[in-house]
């Protein structure tokens, strides 16, 4: 019994481009542009998943993909935070913010800590092992970290050194319990760079 998971990070948004906490904002034009470029190119799959935030639902639309929606694959709680540039954020509030850069289990904007988030991603990678299906999931950036600080069973400290982009694609195999890194790329041109 083997699972399979393709997990895209959704398409850009004003957000990702203004390093920002996001709110529940829609994908830009090079967001909506970029996957539809992808479509075709994706691999067959039993089902599909996406957070019930609107980019991934956009994303999962501008690739042709009908998903259900799965609580557990929403996006990190920002609270006080959400909308707010990052750059904004460590100007004013230097101390908060350098805090939960290092400090996991720190929550200075008053929502979810990044070990919360992680052990929510874990919880979800548990009952997905579970199952003998290939699955394609579209999320975010930090559930897609989460799931690889997971999988490679790296403290949870790591979840910085990880860079995801949109529509960034990453590939998961689990069987008895073990989920290994198949591949991780870049679906779309990276023409921002």
């Amino acid at each position: 019994m083997t699972a399979r998971l393709t997990l895209i990070c959704h398409g850009s948004t004003a957000a990702v481009r203004a390093a920002a906490f996001p709110k529940d904002e829609a994908l830009d034009d090079h967001g909506k542009a970029g996957a539809a470029k992808l479509v075709g190119s994706l691999p067959s799959v039993d089902r599909c998943w996406t957070s019930p935030e609107l980019r991934t639902r956009q994303t999962a639309d501008a690739l042709g993909l009908s998903a259900n929606i799965e609580p557990m694959l929403r996006e990190c709680d920002y609270a006080r935070w959400a909308g707010k540039a990052f750059g904004e954020i460590v100007a004013n509030e230097p101390d908060a913010a350098s805090s939960w850069m290092r400090d996991p289990a720190a929550v200075p904007h008053g929502g979810e800590s990044i070990l919360e988030l992680v052990r929510r991603v874990a919880d979800w990678l548990a009952d997905e092992g579970a199952r003998d299906q290939k699955s394609i999931v579209i999320t975010h950036a930090t559930i897609v970290r989460a799931a690889i600080v997971q999988v490679l069973e790296a403290p949870v400290q790591s979840f910085w050194r990880v860079d995801v982009r949109p529509l960034s694609v990453t590939r998961l195999t689990g069987q008895g319990g073990r989920w290994n890194l198949s591949a991780a790329g870049c679906a779309a041109p990276l023409n921002n760079e």
